[in-house]
């Protein structure tokens, strides 16, 4: 193979001007004496309050529905299933934990509301695993009910794209204009605390050139929570996850373009460090002697023959970036994404002219 050096990227990473938005604020850290705030609206947020509620259930001598299953390993679709359940009280318990935890999530929303980079937000569009179940989008819809009831002025929808495949879209959306010129696909990696996601991108420019037709055709999940890796082998793992998708586009006789984008938790500084926030990621990732897309890009210098470009940002910025077709009725629209944390994102459409 040819000695390339790596491209420099065409914009810098976790830059806060991007081709359709400002991005206004991301990765905010609400803090009170309790903890971080946004906690309390995570999936471990939901996990304690179905806690909670068994518990209740077992002190007042009732049989728990879900037996002797623990909290954090019943499926969202057994829940779904118990709220259909033909005793009330079974149904209504499930119903209890999705009312308790959207009046977290309106409580948490209401203080990102008053933020200065979150003035005026009119939509706030929620992500994360929980958005692609039953389940999140009652939380999500009795939560915006919530806010609209207390004349807040904004809506809570449910991201559009399944949970797994939304970063990896929105990482369409930071390539820059030149890739849409000659390919007709890309190559992107979505990290988060628990999964790591690697995934090829169908532009469908022809359809669509907003990439609202952009699609997933390819993806791989390893839950590297479970596994436990150190930052090296969790680095190389995600080297030989884009291998595959390149092999992949390969047999599916893609245009690859050279680029691939990177959603990553925390504060991405403009060399593609880490200042903060990825304390959830396997080993020290927030060390100045560790650069993601500068390992990626060495790991595979080339793609069809070009050097290749690697750009990060924060993972849920690339989120929100998936949804920016759908939010073009409005100009300051937000995203929350609803993980091991909570992820958070404020933008400005900009005007094109």
């Amino acid at each position: 193979m040819p000695d390339h050096a790596p491209a420099p990227p065409v914009a810098s990473h976790g830059a806060p001007q991007l081709t359709s938005v400002v991005l206004d604020a991301y990765n905010a850290e609400l803090r009170d004496k309790e903890g971080f705030i946004g906690d309390r609206a995570s999936k471990r947020a939901f996990r304690a309050i179905l806690d909670e509620w068994r518990e209740r259930l077992r002190k007042l001598g009732d049989e728990d529905p879900l037996g002797d299953c623990p909290s954090e390993d019943v499926s969202k679709r057994r829940l779904e299933k118990l709220m259909q359940h033909e005793n009330p009280e079974v149904a209504a318990l499930v119903h209890g934990v999705v009312e308790e935890f959207a009046q977290e999530l309106a409580r948490v929303t209401r203080r990102f509301l008053k933020l200065k980079g979150w003035k005026d937000t009119q939509r706030i569009v929620v992500g994360g695993g929980m958005s692609g179940s039953r389940i999140g989008h009652l939380a999500i819809g009795r939560a915006s009910l919530l806010l609209k009831a207390d004349g807040q002025g904004v809506e809570l929808v449910p991201i559009t794209h399944e949970p797994d495949e939304a970063a990896l879209i929105g990482a369409a959306h930071l390539a820059p204009s030149w890739i849409f010129s000659g390919h007709d696909s890309l190559l992107a990696v979505d990290i988060g605390g628990t999964n790591i996601r690697a995934g090829l991108v169908e532009l469908n420019l022809k359809k669509a050139r907003d990439l609202s037709e952009a699609k997933v055709v390819g993806l791989e999940v390893w839950r590297h929570h479970d596994d436990e890796p150190s930052r090296e082998e969790a680095v190389e793992r995600i080297a030989t996850m884009l291998r595959g998708m390149v092999a992949l586009a390969e047999s599916k006789k893609r245009a690859l373009a050279p680029f691939i984008g990177i959603g990553c938790p925390g504060i991405i500084e403009a060399d593609g460090s880490i200042d903060r926030g990825g304390q959830n990621l396997p080993g020290n990732w927030e060390s100045s002697r560790f650069n993601l897309p500068r390992a990626i890009a060495e790991a595979i210098p080339e793609i069809g023959g070009h050097p290749t470009t690697v750009l990060m940002h924060n993972d849920a910025v690339l989120q929100g970036l998936s949804e920016i077709p759908n939010m073009q009725d409005v100009e300051r629209w937000g995203v929350l994404t609803i993980g091991t944390g909570l992820g958070n994102a404020r933008f400005t459409n900009r005007r094109q002219d």
